[in-house]
């Protein structure tokens, strides 16, 4: 089984192209998604030692939480240690199933996947890309966002230019769906020959 590691810094369609491989078949596991749902579950009662204030109802507000972040971001590494850790056990659990079925490939949608040194996790690294202005156009119209929420992500996020420089695969995502489309049909059926050829020998 091979796993594609797929990433992209903010607002350059990294969840589009995810919802992309996931048409084709592909299995995906969405570590936000997995955050979503440890806010709701395991990730409450250690989130909530830290972050009272954020728990609300039995789960964690992630809206508060953010702004106790923007307050203090050198907090970012304790929740790291707790969320990072749990996230992972998710993951491991989506390889181990999709293995045991045979899959012949699957994806994992990791937003920090080389800050948190991900890589080295998968076999090949697809990234998500486009120009800055048109990342900064495509974050600046979301709901809440300011100039300066936009910065101190990108703060956290190496620079596109090196992910693509480390990448096996990029997906432009400014050029239009059909093209992106295009991109991921082909890198799929690359990896698939790939697997298929590993098979026979």
């Amino acid at each position: 089984m091979i796993v594609l590691g797929l990433t992209g810094s903010i607002g350059t369609g990294k969840s589009t192209t995810a919802a992309m491989f996931a048409d084709l078949g592909v299995p995906v596991h969405d570590a936000d998604a997995a955050v979503h749902a440890l806010y709701r579950s395991e990730a409450v009662e250690p989130v909530g030692r830290l972050f009272p204030e954020a728990v609300t109802d039995g789960v964690v507000d992630r809206n508060t939480l953010s702004r106790a972040l923007e307050k203090a971001p050198g907090r970012f590494t304790e929740l790291e240690a707790i969320v990072h850790p749990l996230v992972r056990r998710k993951e491991e659990d989506f390889l181990a199933r999709h293995r045991a079925a045979g899959a012949l490939l699957v994806v994992l949608d990791i937003p920090l996947l080389f800050e948190t040194g991900g890589e080295r996790r998968v076999d090949k690294v697809a990234v998500v890309s486009c120009p800055p202005e048109v990342q900064r156009q495509r974050v600046l119209a979301r709901p809440g966002m300011t100039e300066e929420k936009f910065r101190a992500i990108l703060s956290r996020q190496i620079p596109d230019a090196e992910k693509r420089a480390r990448a096996d695969f990029v997906v432009d995502s400014d050029r239009g769906l059909e093209h992106a489309r295009k991109q991921v049909k082909d890198i799929v059926a690359i990896l698939l020959r790939r697997e298929d050829g590993n098979a026979d020998a």
